[in-house]
């Protein structure tokens, strides 16, 4: 029953993938497109949420203007002096792939097809003529920047002067060894009049193209949101926003604090807003496939006449390290997604981190760590073994039965159970150590497919990067050697039906094995083979006591 369950599953799973691939995609209601005066298509800008707050000038496409370029010891940025938007950054250290590791990975770009950017500014309840948004023009004093041997700190400013005296100046400060900068705006009123203005950040994305092939590995690449509702106090710690559900069912609510983000395999950016402060979160698809995820402060930052002010927020955009991700807001963590068995998943990722501290390599923390978990679950499956030793010592008393009651099931199976009885043997007893694994194995598929420290990370000779499938497919095929000598040491079917299946049980799960991940494959060809030594001791040590 267990091993067709196991089938209908793999089944269902293949099923799935090939509807995902192949099958027909569902429509998306395409949402109403807002018109200016001029009849071009309203672009993503935020309104205000309160009462007389005008929409600032709508856009189709974005502008450009000049590009600062900003290079410290883990971001190569440019800054575009329209809006002061983010509109490139590549990962310093992160190559693109192990041909091209001079080549850093690009997590964000405004290139044509590769839309990934972050715009941020200042909408007034006064109209647009002192809205200071991502259409205004900044200026800069320099075209580079580049952070310095002994800099620990690299600050960029753009200047905007606007009518009756108000002058803004826009910041960025970068600092050694962090993926998180600030993004601040200095607000100085010159003129005679109070001014107000609400603080918006946004995510603009053009959703990346998917993965092709039935057995490619797919990981969430979208929106996420989190924080507090004022009103109730409840915390919503994580909640995906998938790109569709932008235009079917847009973000639209207030919450305290926490963050936004959009996330991908490996790499996210987030912006974090002061945690203190009530923000309108919102989201709406522009032009056509372009997908905006952002935020805009409820209340209003005043600005007396005469006086300045300064606020803003910070911006995270990197890789997905957990620890640093912790510092920065609660639950921003959780961006490094283990699914459903998150609980499993982190203390396994906290026990491989360690062993790696001490090894230094991730391969070799792979075994050991296959190891500690067969210790663990090294009383359980001593006694599952002894189940099927005892199994296989009652083989030929079980065929016996089979040919006596060949004509008769009830009576074969009634036969069968009293014998299990009489010799006190659970037959489901041998099933125990496979059962045991099975939320281990997934959560730990989830920390190896998730877990940015093993992306690229080699292990020896062929083997050069643990997060993808082995190159030459050698351990794979030794996962299904190993899978078929434990085959040959459990207890046969009585059945010829069920005994074909386990026979070719080992061939199927290395096909799936061959597209796995190789220090997935790895956790698995150490645990089976450290299972067939302990299986050989237990049912050679019970035949000699016989």
């Amino acid at each position: 029953m267990i091993l067709w369950m196991a089938l209908a599953f793999v089944l269902m799973l293949i099923w799935q993938s090939w509807q995902k691939e192949y099958g027909p995609k569902p429509e998306v209601a395409s949402p109403s497109v807002q018109q200016s005066e001029g009849g071009e298509p309203a672009a993503a800008v935020p309104k205000v949420p309160s009462a007389g707050v005008s929409e600032v000038e709508p856009r189709d496409a974005l502008e450009s203007g000049r590009r600062i370029r900003v290079h410290t010891d883990l971001l190569d940025v440019e800054i575009d002096t329209v809006g002061g938007d983010l509109r490139q950054v590549d990962l310093i250290a992160y190559p693109v792939s192990i041909e091209q590791p001079d080549t850093p990975l690009r997590l964000m770009s405004d290139a044509e097809g590769r839309l990934f950017v972050l715009q941020s500014g200042l909408l007034s309840a006064e109209g647009k003529a002192k809205a200071i948004d991502h259409h205004v023009r900044f200026t800069a004093e320099r075209d580079e920047y580049r952070m310095k041997e002994g800099q620990d700190r690299l600050v960029v400013r753009l200047d905007w002067n606007g009518d009756q005296g108000l002058h803004v100046t826009k910041i960025y400060i970068f600092r050694r060894g962090s993926y998180a900068f600030d993004v601040r705006y200095k607000v100085e009123n010159g003129g005679k009049d109070v001014w107000k203005g609400h603080l918006y950040q946004q995510l603009q994305r053009i959703p990346p193209p998917e993965k092709r092939g039935m057995f490619a590995m797919r990981t969430y690449t979208g929106g996420v949101i989190s924080g507090v509702d004022p009103a109730s106090g409840e915390e919503l710690r994580y909640q995906k926003i998938r790109f569709e559900d932008m235009v079917e069912s847009p973000v639209n609510r207030d919450m305290k604090g926490g963050w936004e983000a959009m996330i991908q395999h490996y790499f996210l950016v987030a912006t974090i807003p002061n945690q203190e402060e009530i923000n309108h979160f919102y989201s709406k698809r522009v032009a056509d496939s372009r997908y905006v995820l952002g935020m805009v402060e409820k209340s209003p930052r005043v600005v007396e006449p005469g006086g300045q002010e300064e606020f803003g927020f910070t911006v995270y955009a990197g890789p997905k390290l957990k620890d640093d991700l912790e510092v920065l807001a609660p639950h921003l963590e959780l961006t490094v997604d283990y699914g459903y068995l998150t609980i499993i998943a982190n203390p396994i990722f906290w026990l491989l981190h360690k062993i790696h501290y001490l090894i230094g390599n991730w391969g070799w923390s792979i075994i050991i760590l296959t190891i500690l978990i067969k210790l663990a679950f090294f009383p359980l499956s001593a006694a599952s073994y002894r189940s099927m030793a005892n199994m296989r010592k009652l083989a030929p008393r079980l065929k016996s039965i089979k040919e006596r009651y060949a004509d008769d099931k009830e009576a074969y199976q009634r036969a069968m159970m009293d014998l299990y009885k009489k010799e006190k043997i659970n037959p489901l007893g041998g099933c125990l150590p496979i059962l045991i694994q099975i939320p281990v194995f997934i959560a730990l598929y989830w920390v190896l497919l998730e877990s940015v420290e093993l992306r690229q990370a080699p292990w020896i000779g062929w083997i050069k990067d643990l997060s993808i499938r082995d190159p030459y497919f050698v351990l794979p095929l030794i996962m299904g050697a190993s899978m078929f000598a434990q085959y040959k040491l459990n207890p046969q079917p009585p059945d010829p039906l069920q005994a074909k299946i386990m026979m070719y049980m080992p061939i199927v799960f290395t096909v799936f094995f061959l597209f796995f991940p190789a220090g997935l494959v790895l956790y698995w060809v150490v645990n089976n083979v450290l299972s067939i030594a302990q299986q050989w001791y237990i049912t050679h040590k019970m035949e000699a006591s016989t």
